[in-house]
């Protein structure tokens, strides 16, 4: 189940590295398999943190706890992917609570969709590299801010 914010709201299973290398192993299209590669190397420089899944489909980076004023708690991770079929799915880069604060970096990127709290890329070689690992870093430092 989702968050809304890319987290799976405590419900998704964490796996170590095997794990995360099973399943882009997995990934049935050569390319996004290489693509996801990509990822995980640059998501894990940025953060500093061993991938890990997050559910069965998500490769996620570091973690935080979150409550909401309702109550409602739970754990998610700062950073995160999905190889799927259509495209990659980024979650955690951008607010979607306040999405002035990475607009300038968007605009930047290169071809993407935005979905709620998700950024979709059909083609890692169409985007700017750069600009993503920007977009993590200040995904990084605002999930760290809000940490408990």
């Amino acid at each position: 189940m989702s968050d809304g914010q890319g987290g799976t709201g405590g419900e998704g299973g964490r796996g170590g590295n095997a794990d995360v290398d099973a399943f882009l192993d997995a990934v049935p299209d050569e390319r996004r398999r290489t693509e996801a590669r990509t990822l995980l190397d640059l998501l894990g420089r940025v953060t500093g943190d061993e991938p890990a899944m997050w559910g069965p489909t998500i490769v996620g980076f570091g973690r935080y706890s979150y409550r909401y004023e309702s109550g409602r708690e739970g754990e998610t991770f700062v950073v995160g992917f999905s190889p799927r079929k259509a495209a990659l799915t980024m979650y955690g880069l951008q607010s979607a609570y306040a999405p002035e604060e990475t607009a300038d970096l968007l605009e930047r990127l290169g071809p993407h969709k935005l979905g709620k709290g998700c950024v979709y890329i059909s083609r890692l070689d169409r985007v700017d590299l750069g600009v993503l690992t920007e977009l993590a870093e200040r995904a990084l430092s605002r999930g760290r801010d809000s940490a408990p």
